[in-house]
């Protein structure tokens, strides 16, 4: 069966064009919303802060009062009570007076600026500063991080640390997500063992299903894993239909070459899916199939560890991401200085496996180890992957190149690789 190659942008582009946006939304309490993507945007209920506050341990005085202070002629205050975070100091500041303030704590009536402690010397009653303090000194103010009714993140985002954070700062006991693609996974070749079966001549352990659990589990998708299939056509495609049927998206690893034995081509045929493309312009990976019925999804993914998990970075996590509702479902990238030499021309996009690190504030990738498409252990090891464009005379060491970037919360809004 002849193939015909596309290139890795156009492969990205039908994917996507291809995928939808789930509309389902459903309510969850905030501590179950890690990795949800918003279905509502983030409104500020009031200010933050919602007080003029300290911005650290201190005293609080009127500015003026400090104006005369040098070195020379201090300044003495003298204290007439105490605010911590949480207190309120009633009685408001007359001539030389000053309150101790925690950070945080909201200024009492009439106060201008802070006094940092460490800028203070204690004395009988009170303490003496050297130096004056200008207005509004070392004071955070109402408002100024986020104003009441102002939209602070959009629907589409993806919920981490930080963006619960601010759910809890505006009350958002329970939050509105997109709901969850449904995933079935299917791992098929006769050769493959079970992770805990001792290894046989011409078997090997099925290491890519427990991957892609893994990065499914990464996104926060759910999944069912249906098991490993053995070369048997009739049966492969009962168990891809009966998948089809409960799931969003169907993954399958193994039997999408060109071999005897690889039945997806056949078993696409037979529920009548739409090939995508069947063949990619990209090492590892290049017999990466996908194929669409109706609204759901077909990932065929090559057999080999290090094509099956990029081709599911590249072209079903984007996939994944805006079913579920997000705006940014690429992966993020950034320049990096590359640190080995890559000389042979190559009519394929190579995406190898990467480790990036600052190195005298430049950023440095180099290959994670054995990079042919069967490698596992260079996966292990990887917090990247460099991208090296096709039809080029080559890389050396020293030039600048894309690093896709691995088990990020935050993603890339297009795709421009």
């Amino acid at each position: 069966m002849e193939r015909t190659p596309i290139t890795v942008k156009a492969a990205v582009q039908a994917v996507m064009e291809n995928s939808k946006k789930r509309t389902d939304i459903e309510t969850v309490p905030l501590q179950a919303s890690y990795g949800r993507v918003l279905a509502e945007a983030i409104i500020a209920k009031h200010d933050v802060p919602p007080f003029d506050r300290s911005a650290y341990d201190g005293f609080a005085i009127r500015s003026e009062d400090s104006e005369t202070a040098t070195k020379t002629n201090p300044v003495t205050f003298r204290v007439i009570g105490e605010i911590g975070a949480g207190h309120v100091g009633d009685q408001p500041l007359q001539k030389g007076e000053a309150y101790r303030i925690m950070t945080g704590a909201i200024l009492p009536p009439h106060a201008t600026a802070v006094v940092m402690l460490e800028e203070t010397t204690e004395v009988e009653e009170g303490f003496s500063i050297t130096k004056s303090y200008e207005k509004d000194s070392n004071i955070s103010f109402q408002g100024e991080d986020a104003q009441q009714g102002k939209e602070l993140i959009p629907s589409g985002t993806m919920i981490h640390p930080g963006t619960i954070a601010l759910l809890a700062t505006f009350g958002y006991a329970h939050v509105q997500v997109a709901s969850l693609p449904k995933v079935s996974l299917v791992s098929t070749g006769t050769e493959l063992l079970n992770v805990d079966q001792p290894l046989e001549p011409g078997k090997i352990r099925n290491s890519n299903g427990p991957m892609l659990e893994g990065q499914l589990a990464r996104m926060g998708v759910p999944y069912e894993s249906l098991g490993m299939m053995e070369d048997d056509l009739d049966a492969c495609t009962t168990l891809i239909s009966d998948a089809l049927d409960k799931s969003d998206v169907v993954i399958t690893t193994g039997g999408v070459s060109v071999g005897d034995y690889d039945y997806l081509p056949e078993i696409y045929r037979r529920l009548r899916a739409k090939v995508l493309f069947d063949k990619v312009m990209m090492r590892p990976g290049s017999v990466t199939t996908v194929a669409v019925l109706g609204d759901k999804f077909l990932f065929g993914l090559s057999g080999n560890p290090s094509a099956c998990f990029t081709g599911f970075e590249l072209f079903a996590r984007p996939v994944l991401s805006a079913m579920m509702g997000s705006t940014t479902p690429y992966m993020s990238r950034m320049k990096a200085e590359l640190g080995a030499d890559f000389p042979k021309k190559n009519p394929f996009t190579r995406f190898v496996r990467a480790i990036w690190y600052m190195d005298n504030n430049v950023v440095k990738a180099v290959p994670a180890g054995f990079n042919k498409s069967n490698a596992v252990s260079s996966i292990a090891r990887g917090n990247g992957i460099i991208v090296l464009p096709s039809e080029s005379s080559g890389f050396m060491s020293g030039m600048e190149v894309d690093v896709l970037l691995l088990g990020q919360e935050v993603g890339a809004s297009t795709w421009n690789i």
